[in-house]
């Protein structure tokens, strides 16, 4: 396991990079499917990342809360030939067995983690509803699997861009495992 921090590519005000890809629905999602919500969190994630697993009861909590003015994708653009785990019969049992209510989409080019500068898992980009970078980090201040979050980092950051109010920090690195790139 290579543990990596989130790093910075995008800005904050950079445009969302587009995207159409593949859900565990069997149906294709694009980004301007999502342009009725507030904003948009997307989460690059996988399967078998233990601070991924760790997330999962937060990534749920974000949904229940706030679903319902963001949409909250995961992106999972791990090698899934070299670990199986995360393919994408993997991803759906996942979401099933983890109570996923939001939309799980596979990057099997690996295009879109690059476009957006994911480096590790987790690794969430809040837009706003213009489309523009609002906050990229971590989900909250639990930075091990088993550490308890006394903070809720990406909640907070999401009530303050509904609200229209500045957050002190746009970029709070995420840790997490590398995302499993394919070799060329």
């Amino acid at each position: 396991m290579v543990l990596l921090e989130s790093q910075v590519k995008l800005k904050t005000g950079d445009s969302q990079p587009d995207f159409e890809l593949l859900g565990i629905d069997d149906k294709k999602h694009k980004l301007s499917d999502y342009r009725e919500y507030q904003g948009i969190l997307i989460i690059f994630m996988c399967n078998h990342c233990p601070y991924v697993k760790a997330k999962f009861d937060a990534f749920n909590e974000l949904y229940e809360k706030l679903g319902d003015k963001i949409a909250i994708i995961g992106i999972n653009s791990n090698d899934s030939k070299d670990y199986p785990e995360d393919s994408f019969e993997n991803m759906k049992k996942t979401a099933e067995e983890k109570g996923l209510k939001f939309d799980y989409l596979v990057d099997d080019t690996q295009q879109i983690a690059k476009k957006y500068g994911a480096v590790c898992t987790p690794d969430p980009f809040l837009f706003n509803n213009e489309g523009k970078l609002f906050f990229h980090g971590r989900i909250d201040n639990a930075m091990k699997p088993d550490d308890d979050a006394t903070e809720k980092t990406m909640i907070i950051n999401i009530e303050k861009m509904l609200s229209n109010e500045k957050i002190k920090k746009d970029f709070e690195p995420s840790i997490g495992c590398s995302i499993k790139w394919k070799e060329n």
